[in-house]
């Protein structure tokens, strides 16, 4: 069954009246247009319910958890936020064509790093560990019916995605182009996220020169939120979701000021203390400057924005060499553990947006409602 959506305490009503654009508001049955980033590995239940009883969408990211454990962790979810909404989050990946070649570059580009740590460089590497939205997936959503179910890179098959629409959930998806905001409108998504140049993590793009996903098109024409979002709002009639860069209050207004109905947030959100991210991950944060990032496709094979480490220095940000997502990080995994036993993010995809440094360190339920309350201040000052 669809779960009902809990009536809004007074002061959310309040607040939620005062937002200028009501449509996200109205369409997950929120109190602030304000949505939960679903970083996979860093994004956990507390995380999630700390968000949404602020009045925030709640966000669970399903691309790294098994079945049981995605179905584990929604049902945490439901139980620390009855009534409120949720949107759990998948990738749409088409998993490569395995290429030995490409591979043993690879591990030849890494195997000073594993003489250096002692590990041998012939060992084989597990796999990457993200899996693209299937039958099984799609089935766990048509059990657990989450109000809202996002994806990126594109959408599922449209069988799959006919499933989903049938539970009654809406569905939103990343765009990183105006063809892509277009395309993903034409194909029934209920919302859209212009997700501009600077966001943490993945990049979402899935139309372009490479639509494999190795680079996924040329990462240098790759558009700002603040060009971005205006021009997506322009394009398509459905609500825009802005997302990166925007870590504050300024951010929030000037996104609507543009022409979006809401933002979605994450890096922000990687320090709060509900958030399962490594030592070395949280100090890179702490330590981040607005030029620290880069987009690297080292860690999964395919582009995402990251701090700057030792093996992103050393081999370059972008290499042909990395095998096609999510295969890449398989043979990092080792070099990974040796590094952080030793306190060093030498070779941990440290993901993070260009805005870290603006973001408060604050608990996630706070954070979500300073958001709130400093950016309707700044849209109605007299208020």
């Amino acid at each position: 069954m669809t779960h009902a959506i809990m009536t809004h305490p007074p002061e959310s009503i309040r607040q939620t009246a005062r937002w200028p654009d009501r449509r996200i508001l109205d369409l997950f049955g929120i109190s602030h247009p304000i949505l939960l980033g679903p970083m996979a590995g860093a994004g956990t239940p507390r995380l999630a319910i700390a968000v949404g009883e602020a009045g925030g969408l709640a966000s669970l990211p399903g691309a790294m958890y098994q079945p049981d454990e995605l179905r584990a962790a929604i049902e945490a979810v439901r139980a620390g936020l009855p009534g409120r909404p949720l949107n759990v989050n998948f990738f749409c990946h088409t998993p490569p064509v395995p290429d030995p070649v490409r591979a043993m570059r690879w591990r030849t580009r890494l195997a000073p790093y594993y003489v250096e740590h002692g590990l041998d460089p012939q060992a084989t590497p597990p796999a990457g560990g993200r899996a693209p939205f299937d039958a099984t997936l799609c089935a766990l959503v048509e059990e657990t019916r989450p109000e809202v179910v996002s994806f990126h890179f594109g959408l599922p098959d449209p069988a799959l995605l006919a499933r989903v629409k049938a539970t009654g959930a809406k569905v939103i998806s990343s765009a990183s182009t105006v063809d892509e905001a277009k395309w993903l409108e034409a194909r029934g998504c209920d919302a859209i996220i212009a997700m501009g140049l600077e966001a943490g993590g993945h990049r979402p793009t899935f139309l372009g020169t490479d639509v494999a996903g190795d680079m996924a098109g040329d990462m240098s024409r790759q558009v700002g939120t603040f060009a971005l979002v205006p021009q997506v709002a322009d394009a398509v009639g459905v609500p825009v979701i802005a997302a990166g860069g925007i870590a504050d209050a300024r951010g929030i207004v000037a996104a609507l000021a543009l022409g979006a109905s809401a933002v979605q947030v994450g890096t922000a959100f990687l320090l709060c203390p509900e958030a399962k991210i490594p030592a070395v991950h949280r100090a890179a944060l702490e330590a981040a400057g607005d030029d620290s990032t880069a987009l690297t496709n080292l860690f999964t094979g395919r582009p995402a924005r990251g701090i700057m480490n030792r093996v992103m220095r050393d081999v370059g940000p972008l290499c042909a060499d990395s095998p096609a997502f999510p295969l890449a990080g398989g043979a990092l995994a080792p070099l990974r553990a040796a590094a952080e036993a030793e306190g060093r993010d030498d070779f941990t995809n440290l993901w993070a947006g260009q805005a870290a440094r603006l973001a408060p360190r604050l608990p996630a339920a706070d954070l979500t409602r300073k958001l709130a309350a400093d950016a309707l201040s700044r849209l109605a000052p007299t208020a």
